[in-house]
């Protein structure tokens, strides 16, 4: 009976310590995505400086790419849906479609989704001035999310142990 008792202890220990975890993860995961989407940007405002190809083309290109899968379904989504919908349209369709898989905030949302606005309508240098506008927008929003993550992340791990160890003391 005592080794189910402490069986059952570890248990509700492990779990609110993998809880902590997860929770500590999206800190890290949104600094990661943001850079992810920063060095895609970086990549689009080259192809469009540099070879000139249609957007969808440079969209599939990118979404080809070894980033996480809900950052290559948003290109791919956005490639797929620009003849029927045109490229505003399509962009914010596929951010929206896949932003439930993301650890972005809203105001990393709407800078991403901001990028659609420009491209396509104006000439070359326009949509690079945009691209670069949103990618200093990117570069705010990395710092604080790194700030955040250095915060926020040590703290989620602790408590999660500590909420662990408080349960196990009150059971005892």
């Amino acid at each position: 009976m005592v080794f189910v008792k402490y069986t059952i202890l570890f248990f509700i220990f492990l779990l609110t310590a993998c809880i902590g975890n997860l929770i500590s993860k999206k800190y890290k995961n949104r600094v990661d995505e943001l850079k992810t989407f920063k060095e895609a940007f970086n990549i689009l405002e080259s192809k469009i400086k540099f070879t000139y190809e249609p957007l969808g083309d440079i969209f599939e290109e990118i979404s080809n790419l070894s980033y996480k899968n809900s950052i290559n379904s948003i290109f791919m989504n956005a490639k797929n849906n620009m003849k029927k919908l045109g490229l505003k349209k399509s962009w914010d369709k596929a951010i929206e479609n896949n932003k439930q898989n993301l650890s972005l905030k809203t105001e990393d949302i709407d800078i991403i989704k901001n990028l659609g606005n420009m491209l396509g309508k104006t000439d070359v240098e326009g949509q690079l001035s945009e691209i670069k506008l949103n990618m200093s927008f990117l570069d705010t929003q990395i710092a604080i999310a790194e700030e955040e993550c250095m915060k926020n992340e040590k703290m989620y791990r602790t408590m999660g142990t500590i909420f662990g160890l408080a349960i196990i003391i009150i059971l005892i």
